[in-house]
Parts: C-alpha cells; sequence; structure tokens
C-alpha cells in the first residue's frame, strides 16, 4: 500500500519578507499556504542590527523584530510556518499538475501551486575577522546600512559594477571611501569607473586585499595586505563593505526552471511566473538589481496573487471538463 502523501494548495519556499508577505496575501485569499523556512528563519534580514528604511517603522527595527513581524502577521491569517529544508523538488510541467516536494531528505509532499522566495547569498571573503563583525560593521549591502555611517571613513571591497555603484553611493554620504580590488583594474562598465575615477573622496587601491578586520565589538579599522608588494597598511574605518557578488539560492531547481547564467530564477515580463505552470519565484532569487527588503516583499505579494489566479483558472478549467 502506497504513502499517502501530504497535498497543499500553496507551498511557500523561503522565509524572508518575499516569503512573508506571499504568505500574508495567500492565507488572505484562502489558499491556506504552508510554508518551509529553509536554514535560515527569517533569511538575510536576522543578519542586520538595525533596519532603518522598511516603510511604517519611522523609528527604525531590529531585522530579527522586523522578521517576527511579518511570521506573526503571516500566522494570524492561518499560514502553517514549518522549520524545515526542501531538499528537492519533482515540477510538473503541466497545467494544474502537482509538484513534487522533498522535506529534509526524507518526507515528499505534493503542492498545487509553489511559491520559490529562497533569496540569494552574499558572498563574504571567509576571514574569522570579518564573520564575527557582521552586524557590528561589516555589511554587504550599503544601500542598507550605509545612512549609519554618515560622516565616516569606510571600506569597500570589490571590482565590479555593485561594487562601483555602492562606493559612489557612500561618497556621497560618507568622508572617505578606501575601494580595495585585487586585481590591477575594476571589472565594472566603463561609465562605472569614471564615476569612481571621478569622485575626490574615493581612494582606489588596486592589487589590494584584506587581511584583517580589526575591532573587538565593532569594526574599528582594516589591515590592507598588497598582493603584489606583501606590504601590509593599516587604516582607521568604522564600516566595511562586501561588494563580491550574491549567489541565487537556486541549486535544487537546476535542469527544471529557466534561470541566468549566474542562477537567478527567469520570471516572465512583469509578473513572477517561472517557466513551470503554477511555480512562481519571488524575492532576491530572481532579482539582482535591487535586493531590497521593500522590493522583496512586493514581489511576494505578486506571487501570491499570481498563484491566487492561477488555482482560480486551474479550477474553473475542471469545472468546464467535468460538465
Amino acid at each position: 500500500m502506497s504513502e499517502t502523501k501530504e497535498r497543499i494548495k500553496c507551498l511557500i519556499i523561503g522565509s524572508g519578507p518575499a516569503g512573508y508577505t506571499a504568505a500574508i496575501y495567500a492565507a488572505r485569499a484562502d489558499l491556506h499556504p504552508v510554508m518551509y523556512t529553509g536554514m535560515e528563519p527569517g533569511g538575510q534580514l536576522t543578519t542586520t542590527t538595525e533596519v532603518d528604511n522598511f516603510p511604517g517603522y519611522p523609528e527604525g527595527i531590529d531585522g530579527p523584530a522586523l522578521m517576527i513581524d511579518l511570521q506573526k502577521q503571516a500566522e494570524r491569517f492561518g499560514t502553517q510556518v514549518r522549520i524545515g529544508m526542501v531538499t528537492e523538488v519533482r515540477l510538473s510541467n503541466e497545467m494544474g499538475g502537482i509538484h513534487q516536494i522533498c522535506v529534509d531528505n526524507s518526507t515528499w509532499i505534493e503542492a498545487e501551486s509553489v511559491i520559490i522566495s529562497t533569496g540569494a547569498t552574499a558572498k563574504y571573503l571567509g576571514l574569522p575577522s570579518e564573520q564575527r563583525l557582521r552586524g557590528g560593521g561589516v555589511s554587504a549591502c550599503a544601500v542598507c546600512d550605509g545612512f549609519f555611517y554618515k560622516g565616516q571613513d569606510v571600506a569597500i571591497v570589490g571590482g565590479g559594477d555593485t561594487a562601483a555603484e555602492e562606493a559612489t553611493y557612500l561618497a556621497n554620504i560618507c568622508n572617505k571611501v578606501t575601494m580595495l580590488v585585487r586585481k590591477d583594474e575594476l571589472k565594472a562598465s566603463k561609465a562605472m569607473q569614471h564615476r569612481v575615477f571621478n569622485t575626490k573622496n574615493i581612494d582606489l587601491r588596486f592589487n589590494t586585499e584584506v587581511d584583517e578586520v580589526l575591532g573587538d565589538q565593532v569594526v574599528e579599522g582594516l589591515r590592507m595586505l598588497n598582493n603584489q608588494t606583501g606590504e601590509k597598511e593599516e587604516i582607521k574605518i568604522t564600516g566595511l563593505f562586501i561588494a563580491i557578488g550574491h549567489k541565487p539560492n537556486t541549486e535544487i531547481f537546476k535542469g527544471q526552471l529557466d534561470m541566468d547564467s549566474t542562477g537567478y530564477l527567469i520570471t516572465q515580463g512583469k509578473t513572477t511566473k517561472t517557466n513551470y505552470p503554477g511555480v512562481f519565484a519571488s524575492g532576491d532569487v530572481q532579482d539582482k538589481e535591487y535586493r531590497q527588503a521593500i522590493t522583496a516583499a512586493g514581489t511576494g505579494c505578486m506571487a501570491a496573487l499570481d498563484a491566487e489566479r492561477y488555482l482560480a483558472a486551474v479550477e474553473s478549467s475542471e469545472e468546464v471538463t467535468t460538465e
């Protein structure tokens, strides 16, 4: 006798701002959503000490507290939030098809619709001092956290478009920005390079890497290493921004869902639809341009609305077929 699998109307994978917003809208639409949180319940914001730019919090709020608020709101409308990691998916490419989802390498469930909100993980250098001071002056998002360093000296690591854009953003609000580039040239586009070169308070250091982040509880300085000469130099800074890229958490969807060369899921037009019917993507897993909590939340809303319309269309089709 075969084991009976649990059937879920709307499954949400991931628990950041996108996932919780999708859950709020899906629950209010009576889709009875079930969310699996993944290994990092609450997503990247749980590593942020203060969020100052999320609407509705005029005094700011701690990242973990914001995620708790979003979870409570989702649960208030009936979302089931479950601790667990989706480890394998077998998606159906048929309209109205049932998607097979494996949780924690052991339990298989069925879903009529799936909202993917697994996010993207910021790449870090991997230094113990860097990891120790994450949230204490080390950040992977200048647009999110740069505000707290107004008028101060900071540093940024990276040589691509994102690093160049964030360096010029920081230069507008900080006293001095030291930009560390591992190679002897910038990878950024020519336009972005011109912006960096023409910004007077950006101190551009080529062939330079981080040797150690200095400070006990918060960032107090930086020891830099010239990878050509071996020379080390210390500077005083209060913030260090890492801009060496993000890795979308899409490994389990490879071979099924369309994604770009770096692994971001591709959605259709202005929707959250993927190339599989009934499967939707929201948040940083499909957004490499903005990567903000509020834009992630917006696409979470869109995904829930797309899922609601999809399920209604499937139900209407079944009713017509039955007659």
